[in-house]
């Protein structure tokens, strides 16, 4: 990782008649034509008000879902701008462009202490490109550039990488928190320090496993991805989702694990049924003996009672991944009783990923969380020790 002092708004110059372009992560979930979880709004508005007050006309950048370069107006950032515009307590414009003559227009016809959005970065398919004709379209809108989108750092975009390039540049109250946070779980956790893992793919989860092991003193690992680990050790898990390509790596890391002393504390029960419904019948089962036609979709009651055990003795806490389907009221126990521990441990805890952080909010208990980190991926990337590219933008060049 690069050693470079991460760059602040305390290094930009008198904001007065300046114009900021600020990148901000408003990737929300929509439903029915609203946002429906307003936490990434929320968590961009201090930087946004802090440029405000200091004086700055502010056009305001993010993606929305994955258009893949195209327009698709389920994905326009009407009512994210309007949703911005009320945590913000005044009119953030919307424009209907990302770049152009009219976007340039409407630019600078605004006034100090406005707010003004661009429509959705990725309907430009010269974004995902790190394209650097767009990133100077962009570049051109403003006299500063903000990096506050730490839920995109690990993508090397236009909007995220170039323009910060072509611009003095710093990062976000949002960034530079998430920065700081993430870096004392990767250099100086108080220990014991305890991850909890959880989610469907444990594809998507191994380069974080691999390098979790070395810093951790144990590692949780419920939801879909535990019964990898459990059937690369031979247990029968029925019919739920497995990924046998990754069975070595798998038996690795665990292997890795027993040589470090790291704990990895997996599943003792399971709840399963026959399919992820409200109405299937579902029975508790040992998680090495889920019955061939049924599927494990939550943790036990038992492995909660564990899991609980090893989070109150922890003085830092990760978690990433639900404990099973918690959307279904049936097989919310186990994510419930893991968020309802970690909420009331006495360590310093952080808790990252889309599932997660909604799963706090349906169960009431943002308010025990320390860090409520908004990068999923990002966040991941990070504790792997790499470098990620909208983060390595903004350090100071030595």
């Amino acid at each position: 990782m690069s050693s470079g002092r991460l760059r602040t708004l305390e290094d930009l110059p008198d904001l007065t008649g300046a114009t900021v372009l600020v990148r901000c992560d408003l990737n929300v979930p929509l439903e029915g034509g609203a946002v429906a979880d307003d936490l990434r709004i929320r968590a961009a508005v201090p930087t946004i008000r802090e440029l405000l007050e200091g004086g700055a006309t502010l056009v305001a950048c993010s993606h929305l879902g994955r258009p893949k370069g195209k327009v698709v107006d389920k994905l326009r950032l009407d009512p994210v701008a309007a949703a911005l515009g009320e945590a913000l307590g005044q009119k953030v414009r919307k424009l209907d462009e990302v770049v152009g003559p009219e976007v340039r227009k409407a630019v600078l016809a605004a006034g100090a202490g406005t707010v003004t959005m661009l429509e959705n970065l990725r309907f430009d398919p010269r974004e995902e490109r790190n394209d650097p004709g767009f990133a100077d379209e962009l570049a051109a809108l403003a006299d500063a550039y903000v990096g506050d989108a730490f839920g995109a750092a690990h993508r090397a975009h236009a909007s995220v990488v170039a323009v910060a390039e072509r611009l003095p540049s710093v990062a976000g109250r949002l960034m530079q928190r998430e920065v700081e946070v993430l870096s004392r779980l990767l250099e100086s956790p108080e220990e014991p320090f305890v991850a909890i893992l959880g989610g469907a793919k444990v594809s998507d989860k191994l380069a974080a496993v691999r390098s979790l092991i070395r810093r951790v003193d144990a590692l949780l690992v419920g939801g879909a991805m535990a019964f990898s680990f459990l059937a690369a050790r031979g247990a029968e898990v029925g019919r739920s989702l497995v990924d046998p390509d990754r069975f070595d790596e798998v038996s690795q890391a665990m292997r890795e694990a027993e040589e470090l002393g790291v704990l990895i504390q997996l599943p003792e029960d399971v709840v399963a049924a026959e399919e992820p419904s409200v109405e299937a019948k579902r029975r508790t089962f040992p998680a090495d003996a889920i019955p061939p036609e049924l599927i494990g979709l939550d943790v036990g009651p038992r492995t909660v009672e564990e899991f609980a055990r090893t989070i109150a003795d922890a003085r830092t806490i990760l978690w990433n991944g639900p404990m099973g389907m918690f959307e279904l009221e049936p097989f919310s126990a186990g994510t419930r009783g893991v968020a309802t521990a970690v909420a009331g441990s006495k360590a310093f805890t952080v808790v990252g990923g889309g599932d997660s952080l909604a799963a706090l909010k349906r169960f009431g208990l943002t308010e025990g969380i320390d860090h409520l980190s908004t990068g999923g991926g990002a966040s991941l990337e990070f504790l792997e020790g790499r470098e990620l590219p909208g983060i390595a933008v903004l350090r100071a060049r030595s």
